[in-house]
């Protein structure tokens, strides 16, 4: 039988999330997928464990490689080169799916496939809980967009984005030399750059969990501590979005990540390609309403 999706999880020392996935793929609506796990290196038994439950399943197919700790961006490169299903599904070791996600995504993949070249994916929504969305969204039922038209459309926020495992192969994450992180967004904005819809859909379908120690909750430390690939992605979203907000709000944070490593003015606006006077006032102007948002929050 040929397998639809392909689930991708890219894990590092979660044993213990890692069982509260595998349990709500125990119980899905249907089992076309399988379960494609990338042990980043852990110290935990994450390995053993993954051995011990794939000699019991029998819903759905669980496959599990070992590679050296190198960051959850070249796990999912490696994850495409050993996927066999046509969609590709990244989610995350701290997360989980609510039990009629692979059925609802289905369907979806199956409304694209009249028009499957001019699309990517579809996206649902991702949730805090099964009814507490992360974000913000459209109103209606369902919507076809670019991911870099979304906030025309109101759509903001994590996204449980599943994309054809074919494109994702032609826009691979790049690999830095030194660095262990680069943002998803970067391929994202690449797909969306050259044309390729998204349809997206209002309904949760993963959960996730934000921890302390999760990617999310570092993000400052992880774009000064990667910051060659953070360059990268605001270069490339400078000059791929339409939206003068969206450019705004990302020389902003560029400035103001830069500054926290010491990085000069003059190389940072020739790393993004505007003036340093421009990069300067809207640092500035970035770290004001920073601390004024965070004045209100106390």
């Amino acid at each position: 039988m040929m397998i639809e999706i392909t689930i991708f999880t890219p894990t590092y020392n979660r044993k213990s999330t890692l069982r509260r996935l595998y349990q709500s793929l125990t119980i899905q609506s249907c089992y076309d997928f399988e379960w494609l796990v990338i042990d980043d290196g852990s110290t935990d038994g994450t390995f053993e464990y993954l051995e011990e439950i794939s000699k019991k399943e029998e819903k759905f197919n669980i496959r599990y490689y070992r590679f050296s700790n190198g960051g959850k961006h070249r796990a999912i490169n490696k994850g495409l080169d050993l996927a066999k299903g046509q969609y590709f599904f990244i989610v995350d070791s701290d997360d989980y799916l609510t039990n009629i996600s692979i059925q609802s995504i289905n369907t979806w993949i199956e409304s694209i496939s009249e028009e499957k070249k001019k699309f990517a994916g579809v996206s649902g929504l991702k949730g805090y809980t099964s009814s507490k969305m992360v974000g913000r969204t459209f109103n209606g039922n369902n919507l076809s967009c670019t991911a870099l038209d979304t906030q025309k459309f109101n759509i903001s926020g994590d996204k449980s984005e599943v994309y054809r495992t074919e494109i994702m192969r032609e826009y691979r994450f790049p690999e830095i030399e030194g660095e262990k992180f680069i943002t998803e967004a970067v391929v994202w904005n690449r797909i969306a750059n050259d044309g390729f819809l998204i349809k997206y859909f209002n309904e949760i379908n993963y959960v996730c969990e934000y921890r302390e120690d999760g990617l999310t909750k570092k993000i400052d430390e992880l774009f000064c501590s990667n910051f060659r690939g953070y360059t990268l992605y605001i270069k490339e979203l400078i000059e791929f979005t339409k939206i003068h907000k969206v450019k705004i709000r990302a020389i902003m944070a560029y400035g103001y990540r830069g500054r926290l490593i010491k990085i000069p003015y003059k190389v940072m606006s020739d790393n993004i390609k505007i003036s340093t006077g421009r990069l300067f006032v809207l640092t500035k102007i970035g770290v004001l309403i920073k601390l004024l948002r965070g004045f209100v929050k106390r």
